[in-house]
C-alpha cells in the first residue's frame, strides 16, 4: 500500500481508529508540538500529560516502538482488513487515480466531473413497501433530483450506482425532505441503510456514471 493511500485513508477515515489507536496518535502528535521534549523538567511536556494529551500507558506506547509512519500502516491494514467497506476511495472515472478527498470532482490528471453531480443528499430514514422500490429519505443539501438520475452510495459503504425510480415530496412532518425510490438493493443492504450503522455523509446524485 503505497503512502498517498496510506495518508488518505488516515485522513479521512480516522473515525475508524479503535480508542487506543486514537490515544497513539494524540501522543504522536502532542510530541511534536513539544519537539519530542519530554523530559520530567518540562512543565509544558507535564501539563500535557496531566491533560491526556501524552500518555504512559505501554500499550498506547507499543503501537509507536516502530515509529509513526509503521503505526499508521498498521493502523489502514487493520481498518481494510476489519471494516473494508466504510473506506470510500473516490477514484478518477478517467484515470482510476485516487482522488485528494472523498468528496473532490477533480483528478490531478485534470478530469473534472462536477458536471455528472446535480445534488447531493443525507439520509435520515428508510423505508419498504410492498410492490414499491425501497425508499429512503433525507435532504438535499444542494440541486435538485429527477426520477431517472442516479445515487451514488459508495460514502456509506455500499459501492454502488443505482437509478433513481421515485421521487416523492416527504410528508408535512417531514417538511423539506424528499423520499427517493430506488430498486436493486440487496435485503442485507437495505438493513444496513436502516440501521444507520455508518456515519453520515453527503451522497452525490448523478445524471450520469
Amino acid at each position: 500500500m503505497n503512502k498517498e493511500t496510506i495518508r488518505y485513508i488516515f485522513g479521512y477515515f480516522s473515525h475508524l481508529l479503535t480508542e487506543i489507536e486514537k490515544k497513539a496518535l494524540r501522543h504522536s502528535q502532542s510530541l511534536m508540538k513539544l519537539n519530542y521534549e519530554i523530559s520530567e523538567s518540562s512543565r509544558r511536556a507535564n501539563i500535557y500529560y496531566e491533560k491526556g494529551w501524552l500518555s504512559k500507558d505501554p500499550i498506547v506506547l507499543d503501537l509507536l516502538k516502530d515509529g509513526d509512519e509503521s503505526f499508521e500502516l498498521n493502523v489502514v491494514q487493520r481498518i481494510m482488513k476489519e471494516t473494508p467497506e466504510k473506506v470510500y476511495f473516490n477514484n478518477c472515472p478517467a484515470c482510476g487515480q485516487l482522488a485528494r478527498t472523498p468528496y473532490a470532482h477533480q483528478c490531478r490528471c485534470g478530469y473534472q466531473w462536477h458536471h455528472k453531480v446535480v445534488a447531493q443528499f443525507i439520509i435520515d430514514d428508510a423505508f419498504q413497501i410492498t410492490g414499491r422500490p425501497f425508499f429512503i429519505i433525507g435532504k438535499l443539501i444542494v440541486g435538485r433530483v429527477d426520477k431517472g438520475n442516479y445515487i451514488d452510495l459508495s460514502r456509506i459503504g455500499i459501492k454502488k450506482k443505482f437509478t433513481i425510480e421515485a421521487v416523492e415530496i416527504a410528508t408535512k412532518q417531514r417538511e423539506g425532505y424528499v423520499s427517493l425510490g430506488i430498486t436493486g438493493l440487496s435485503q442485507e443492504e437495505k438493513d444496513y441503510i436502516k440501521s444507520k450503522d455508518y456515519r453520515i455523509e453527503e451522497l452525490d446524485i448523478l445524471n450520469e456514471i
